[in-house]
């Protein structure tokens, strides 16, 4: 049996690939970082939120780019991204507010 002659996958999208979970992981980290938004929760995760929204909008621009490749789901990328963006946006708000 020659390499040429091994069976390739039939299927139309690829399956099992790390890439696939981006826009899920985002849209989670994404959850916590517009969730820190709120008022009374905003000084209790300060350090976390800031993290994860950063975080969501890493690996949320990197799910865009491999759901437009055919890995994993586009709007769980963007809705990642967007509440990301949405948490980093009150922290720099806050800190505006602050000084």
């Amino acid at each position: 049996m020659s390499a040429s002659s091994t069976p390739r996958p039939t299927g139309s999208r690829p399956v099992g690939s790390p890439a696939g979970a981006l826009g899920p992981l985002s849209l989670g980290l994404g959850t916590i970082a517009a969730v820190s938004t709120w008022p009374t929760l905003t000084f209790f995760l300060l350090p976390w939120s800031v993290l994860a929204a950063a975080f969501a909008v890493t690996f949320g621009c990197m799910g865009i780019h491999y759901a437009g490749r055919g890995y994993g789901r586009l709007w769980t990328s963007v809705t990642g991204t967007v509440l990301g963006a949405v948490g980093l946006g009150a922290f720099l708000l806050l800190l505006t507010l602050m000084s």
